[in-house]
């Protein structure tokens, strides 16, 4: 691909994610209406189950304080800034997907605390007694480019010299 439409190709993903993420949690809290029902089995394995995270990744600095959700908004939109210069740098299609998915993500995660002043997350895996966190699209869409970014940098051979 031509590496001057790989920061298309980011955004691109990025707005995917994005439409993706919020087109779920609209689902879940206003057709499904999971606040009220708490939980819904899909699957022995799976639940949708309602959960308003309002901390980071596990729920890691969560506060109750509407000032901590602008704070954590605010570092979400910086790395969101840094990702776009990143873009703008990106050599190969797959880490530009990879930083647009982040972004996406990340946005959508902003989105919910400025509105909810909280995350929407619930999609729920259990499976022999382990139960995973309560996570949402933008989670899963911000592992998945953070994974394939890890990858790259341990796997890309270094560019010949001269």
């Amino acid at each position: 691909m031509n590496r001057a439409r790989l920061p298309l190709l980011g955004v691109i993903a990025a707005l995917v994610v994005l439409a993706a993420d919020q087109a779920s949690k609209y689902w879940v809290l206003y057709e499904l209406n999971l606040p009220d029902i708490a939980q819904v089995v899909v699957l022995p394995f799976f639940n949708l189950t309602m959960v308003w995270n309002r901390g980071v990744t596990f729920g890691l600095l969560a506060s109750d304080g509407a000032w901590s959700q602008f704070a954590l908004a605010a570092v979400a939109a910086a790395v969101v800034i840094a990702l776009g210069v990143w873009l703008k740098r990106a050599e190969t299609w797959f880490v530009a997907v990879a930083l647009g998915s982040i972004g996406g993500g990340a946005v959508g995660n902003v989105i919910d605390r400025l509105r909810f002043q909280a995350v929407v997350d619930f999609l729920h895996f259990h499976a022999f007694g382990w139960s995973w966190y309560v996570f949402n699209v933008a989670d899963a869409a911000i592992v998945c480019g953070v994974a394939v970014l890890v990858a790259d940098s341990l796997l890309r051979r270094p560019a010949a010299e001269g």
